[in-house]
C-alpha cells in the first residue's frame, strides 16, 4: 500500500542490515512509515523528495558515506531534515555534519529513546518549513496582484503611515488612498492590518533554507 503524501516518512540508510531491521521496527511501533535503503545509491534513486519525514544516515558505509550523502541531497535542494548516525563518533565528523546542516547527531548504540524524540523533533520541524514555504507561496500570490500604487500605499502602511502621510507622500489624496487600502484588504484576503502584515512578512521575511 502506497503511503498518503502527507504521511511523514523515515528514510533510513544503513549497510548494516540488522540495525535498518531493528530501526525500522522500532520507528514503526510508534506508527512512523519507515523506508529502508542499504545504501546512498538506493536512497538516492528511491526517495520522493516531496515527502514529509526526514533522513535517517548512517555516517560509515562503503562507497558513498553519510556525509557525502548528505551533501548530495543538500546540492539536489532536498529539504528533509537530516539526522547523522554513527558508532564512531568524533568531534570533527559531528562538526562537518552539523556545517552542512544536520538537525542532530547520535552515537551506536542508539538510545531508543532518544531516536524517537530526535526522529519526531525532525518531522514537526519539517512540517512547519513547509507550512512556512506554503504560506510565503499564497502570500506572494496575492501580493502579485496588487497594482504599482497598491503597491505604494500598502508600503506606507507597512511603515506605520497614517492616510494623510501616504496622501501627502504620494501626491494623491486621503480618500484616494482609504479607497486603495480597501482593495488592498480585499486583493490580500484579509480582514485586520495584524493579516495584513502577516501576510506581508510571509513574503518580505521568507522561512529560512532546508533543515538537512
Amino acid at each position: 500500500m502506497t503511503p498518503d503524501r502527507r504521511e511523514p516518512t523515515v528514510y533510513l540508510v544503513d549497510d548494516d542490515a540488522a540495525v535498518r531491521d531493528a530501526l525500522a521496527f522500532l520507528l514503526g511501533t510508534v506508527g512512523l512509515h519507515v523506508r529502508a535503503f542499504p545504501d546512498g545509491p538506493a536512497l538516492l534513486h528511491g526517495l520522493d523528495s516531496g515527502d514529509l519525514g526526514c533522513l535517517l544516515l548512517d555516517i560509515r558505509m562503503p562507497h558513498v558515506s553519510g556525509l557525502q550523502l548528505q551533501a548530495e541531497l543538500r546540492a539536489r535542494g532536498v529539504d528533509l531534515p537530516v539526522v547523522i548516525m554513527t558508532g564512531h563518533g568524533n568531534v570533527d565528523l559531528c562538526r562537518r555534519a552539523f556545517q552542512q546542516g544536520a538537525v542532530d547527531f547520535l552515537e551506536k548504540p542508539i538510545d531508543e529513546t532518544a531516536l524517537l524524540e530526535t526522529v519526531q523533533r525532525a518531522i514537526h520541524a519539517h512540517l512547519r518549513q513547509r507550512e512556512r514555504l506554503a504560506a510565503s507561496a499564497d502570500a506572494r500570490a496575492h501580493l502579485a496582484r496588487l497594482t504599482e500604487r497598491e503597491r505604494e500605499v500598502l508600503q506606507g502602511l507597512m511603515n506605520g503611515q497614517t492616510g494623510k502621510q501616504s496622501a501627502r507622500q504620494l501626491g494623491i489624496s486621503v480618500r484616494t488612498v482609504e479607497t486603495h487600502r480597501a482593495s488592498i484588504f480585499e486583493k490580500l484576503e484579509v480582514a485586520s492590518l495584524a493579516e495584513l502584515m502577516r501576510t506581508y512578512l510571509n513574503v518580505t521575511e521568507p522561512p529560512e533554507g532546508p533543515p538537512g
